[in-house]
């Protein structure tokens, strides 16, 4: 069956438009003539029926030969311009070409092996320049919107058409409306949407192929072809032709809108049809070849420039997400929760794409930022796209027909766009767009009526626009490609956050298994050689002439010095002296029959330094108290620092007198401990000789971790811990009110105050008693032990300071951690208590009392 044969069976209607032939409409414009020749354009196959009297030829055409046709000048002329051209290509024009019939403007090309030429009137004008003034208008402007604007403006301005509108196609294939300028009198068409179907497929497919068509007269006669069909039954192909005819609908289009003639110029951006410069004429118009040149010149200097612009704001806006996301990772960097980060500056995502809402679905947790669904349909949302993203960026602008309870809230986000944070877990940062059809308005006059023809009233504006609005019912504005590309970036930076933050973590966890391995260690060791240092100083033998008394308050003494070298340690963040550190490691073994002497200036340790050396000193002391000159009577150990001038110190420890001393035998955890923590922890240096008279130990501290303290320098005598016989001057009759809910410190306490002639104490176990007692009890001071096990005393503070009693808390705790800012002014002492500290405080608390 020929194409005749179909046309005969099938007309065309708007059932079937999409297959409507208008390649081969068999008949062209009336404004002109045609002349189809063989491949080497020597003989005529076919012509319009107006060719002859165009021409001024009389009886058959079909079978001459050009030559006889147009004369022998123009025939060399027409062969010398297909000669420069390729098969399949646009026509070359030749401007003025003489004929015996007259002049004409003539357009010719070869298309399946068949050379076209058509004849149009010949035309006054210089399109070279026409399309040098509307590009020069253009060639400068930045920004796709004024560009589009200006544009149309121009090509009314220049051409003279009652309106001209750029046209715009979306993903979808419908199209909008993107600029107009128009005759003040008519109605606008500006913003507004019409449905793919308005433009068939094979008529895009003819756009980019020939790049300009015009319509002289929507009305018009069509002039046939002799014959329509050659001898194997095909119709001449008028792809590439001026003057093919016009579908029948897309006439009756027009007519029923009231346009008469119109001129369409593609828009062409990567190869692709991105819009029409479509212009409408409201009488007849027959724009010359001249004209036409240079509107198709300006179209493809548009396109260009367009793709130009284009291409710039894709990369601006690249560069602005890849920015944002800069920012973002340098923030993440130094932020410990990701997520936490992510919803603080979720607003500052949505500037990544063009969005109405931006959300974060992360851990169970929904957070939100513009129009978004409600929250219980997040859930569900999340499943639908980990079963169909595979843990990639995933979008639709019609969420509704993959989850149909999207239907309840497509006004606020009928397209979504979900970048997946992880793989394992189905979190995702979401962007939302809302339904396209509620932002928009119908721009004309909605009292305005169009003409109906024979196929209905389909083809008119207004019912196009609710054909297309019935067609993106419940759908967004599509995600173009560059909006992918963006997710896809965004995507992988913020994966890498996550595998960067996991890293830390998992390096920081190994770092914290280290630490804790290390510090077990090191608290199993401590804990043994506290355990023997005490055993040895319980097991110590009383000497000749020393009383039960004195051996015990020596021993307490010890024990509390042994707990303040401790306490030291957990509390030395600010660092401290050296000398106290000294002092609190050596006093426990200070007597009579063992000498020991510390000499050197306020040296003052950082707190890295103060802890390294807390635990060094602790392990020669403890190591000299079992081997070597503190293990027995006689020996003696001499302790002094220096600074150097460029600030480092250097400090000497000396045993003589001891036990002959052999080197170890092996590495223990205590002498790595000595050889290696000040180099290793301070870019210090240590030095330890086994020499047979006593321990020599040497140890370099860098200058950084060294500040010099504004005091004198210190000597220390040897003088034993726990000999401080001196009494308070406390008044016989104070009565204190002790909390402390361990009854053997409490007895202890007790006992301390009774040392010093203080026997009116009042004990309380826990917070609610001692605010029961206080109902009926004014004691002059009280101790507050902070930490009672079940609770705090702070709700006793609270009512001694309302009832202006002084008072102090002591804790076993190495820091104030649990001390409100509120009570930072009240004096604290360290467990276990010390009898003399504790009664120093009491007496300074009473003193600012009656000061006050």
């Amino acid at each position: 069956m020929n194409q005749h044969d179909i046309n005969a069976v099938e007309p065309v209607n708007l059932t079937n438009c999409d297959r409507e032939p208008i390649h081969i409409p068999g008949s062209i414009q009336p404004h002109g003539c045609l002349i189809a020749c063989d491949a080497r354009a020597i003989t005529v196959l076919r012509h319009s029926t107006n060719a002859g009297f165009m021409l001024g030829v009389s009886g058959e055409i079909n079978g001459l030969t050009l030559e006889m046709l147009v004369g022998a000048e123009a025939t060399h002329t027409l062969r010398n311009a297909l000669a420069t051209q390729g098969e399949g290509v646009r026509p070359a024009i030749l401007s003025g070409l003489h004929v015996p019939g007259g002049v004409f403007d003539v357009s010719v090309h070869i298309f399946r092996s068949t050379v076209i030429i058509e004849f149009e009137a010949a035309s006054i004008g210089q399109p070279l320049q026409l399309a040098r003034g509307l590009i020069g208008r253009i060639r400068d402007i930045s920004d796709i919107e004024t560009l589009v604007r200006q544009a149309a403006r121009l090509i009314r301005g220049m051409l003279e058409y009652d309106r001209v509108m750029i046209y715009r196609f979306e993903q979808d294939g419908s199209g909008k409306v993107a600029a107009e300028a128009k005759r003040g009198d008519l109605e606008s068409f500006l913003g507004q949407y019409f449905p793919a179907s308005d433009i068939p497929q094979q008529a895009r497919v003819l756009y980019l192929k020939n790049t300009i068509r015009i319509i002289g007269d929507a009305g018009g006669a069509r002039i046939s072809l002799v014959p329509v069909f050659d001898a194997s039954g095909e119709a001449l192909d008028l792809s590439l032709a001026h003057l093919r005819s016009v579908s029948p609908i897309h006439c009756e289009y027009l007519r029923n809108m009231g346009v008469a003639a119109s001129m369409s110029i593609s828009i062409i951006v990567d190869g692709a049809l991105w819009g029409l410069i479509a212009c409408h004429h409201y009488q007849p118009r027959i724009l010359s070849m001249a004209e036409r040149v240079a509107a198709e010149m300006f179209g493809e200097f548009f396109s260009l420039h367009l793709t130009s612009l284009r291409q710039k704001s894709n990369l601006e806006a690249a560069t602005r997400a890849r920015a944002s996301l800069d920012r973002f990772l340098r923030l993440a960097s130094h932020h410990a929760d990701i997520g936490h980060l992510l919803t603080e500056h979720l607003p500052d995502f949505s500037a990544l794409m063009p969005c109405d809402g931006i959300g974060l679905w992360m851990n169970g947790t929904w957070s939100s930022h513009g129009l978004v669904p409600p929250a219980s349909a997040i859930p569900g949302l999340s499943r639908l796209i980990g079963t169909l993203a595979e843990g990639r960026v995933w979008a639709t602008h019609a969420l509704p027909q993959r989850m149909p309870e999207a239907e309840d809230f497509c006004a606020q986000a009928a397209g979504v766009l979900a970048i997946p944070l992880t793989q394992t877990r189905r979190d995702y940062l979401f962007f939302f767009r809302k339904e396209l059809v509620q932002t928009l308005n119908w721009a004309g006059n909605p009292e305005k009526t169009y003409a109906t023809g024979p196929l209905g009233d389909r083809l008119t504006p207004r019912e196009s626009f609710a054909i297309w609005k019935q067609t993106v019912h419940q759908q967004a504005q599509p995600w173009t490609e560059a909006d992918r590309e963006i997710a896809e970036v965004t995507r992988a930076a913020l994966v890498e956050v996550g595998l960067r933050h996991s890293e830390l973590m998992a390096e920081e966890r190994s770092r914290a298994d280290v630490r804790q391995r290390m510090l077990n260690e090191e608290l199993n060791h401590r804990v043994k050689n506290i355990l023997a240092l005490i055993k040895s100083l319980v097991g110590q033998p009383l000497q000749e002439g020393r009383t039960l008394i004195d051996y015990v308050a020596s021993l307490k003494g010890r024990i509390q010095a042994l707990s303040f070298a401790h306490d030291q340690v957990v509390r030395g963040d600010g660092g401290g002296l050296l000398l106290d550190l000294l002092n609190a490691e050596l006093t426990p073994y200070r007597q009579p029959t063992i000498s020991i002497a510390v000499n050197g200036p306020p040296v003052l340790l950082n707190s890295r330094a103060f802890s390294v050396m807390a635990l060094v000193l602790h392990e020669l002391s403890t190591n000299a108290a079992k081997y070597g000159a503190l293990s027995r009577p006689g020996g003696r150990l001499d302790v002094s620092w220096s600074l150097a001038a460029h600030g480092d110190c250097d400090i000497v420890w000396r045993e003589t007198g001891g036990p002959l001393v052999s080197p170890p035998s092996r590495t223990g955890f205590g002498t790595a401990l000595i050889d290696r923590s000040v180099p290793y922890d301070l870019d210090g240096r240590s030095n330890v000789t086994y020499a047979r008279e006593g321990v020599v130990a040497r140890f370099l501290l860098p200058a950084k971790h060294i500040s010099l303290a504004e005091q004198s320098s210190h000597a220390v005598s040897s003088q034993a811990a726990g000999d401080d016989t001196t009494k308070g001057t406390l008044a016989a009759d104070l009565r204190v009110m002790l909390v402390e809910d361990q009854m053997l410190i409490a007895l202890d306490v007790e006992s301390m105050l009774g040392d010093h002639g203080i026997f009116d104490v009042t004990t309380s176990a826990s917070a609610a008693d001692a605010l029961s007692r206080l109902l009926d009890y004014t004691p002059d001071v009280a101790i507050l032990d902070v930490n009672l096990g079940a609770g705090t005393s702070l709700a006793v503070a609270r009512e001694l300071a309302a009832r202006n009693i002084p008072f102090l808390f002591a804790t076993g705790y190495g820091n104030s951690e649990m001390i409100p800012p509120d009570f930072s002014w009240v004096p604290v002492i360290r467990k276990p208590y010390d009898g003399t500290s504790l009664i120093t405080t009491i007496g300074g608390l009473l003193e600012n009392r009656d000061g006050r």
